[in-house]
């Protein structure tokens, strides 16, 4: 069981790395998204997994942290809040410029500007 919430913490990770280095508004917020998972898994696998332990010490052998689930919980609500403002943040910068790229330029447009200024 450890080693498959591992592979799945890496390739979330990994995917929302990946994604956050495109240059479209969308790619970036669900990498953003996916790496806000992956860093949750890992704060919940910090408390150790284990299952059948109870939440309240001295009520038997074996108890559940309650730490890492509520770090868990806070950067959940967190990371709801942190999407939903990039959301809004460049679905503006969509308006503004009529492009969702994220640096608000298409290098191809620049490069032919730049061609057109150098034939003038």
């Amino acid at each position: 069981m450890e080693l498959a919430f591992a592979v799945v913490i890496g390739v979330l990770t990994a995917s929302g790395v990946y994604l956050m280095l495109r240059a479209r508004t969308f790619p970036v917020v669900v990498g953003l998204t996916m790496l806000s998972y992956g860093v949750n898994l890992f704060l919940f696998s910090s408390g150790r997994l284990a299952t059948g332990g109870q939440p309240i010490i001295g009520s038997a052998e074996t108890y559940s942290d309650p730490l890492p689930q509520a770090l868990v919980l806070t950067a959940i609500v967190i990371g709801f809040a942190m999407t939903a403002f990039v959301v809004v943040l460049s679905l503006r910068s969509l308006a503004d410029s009529d492009d969702d790229h994220v640096n608000g330029r298409i290098p191809e447009q620049d490069n032919a500007r730049q061609e057109q200024e150098d034939a003038k």
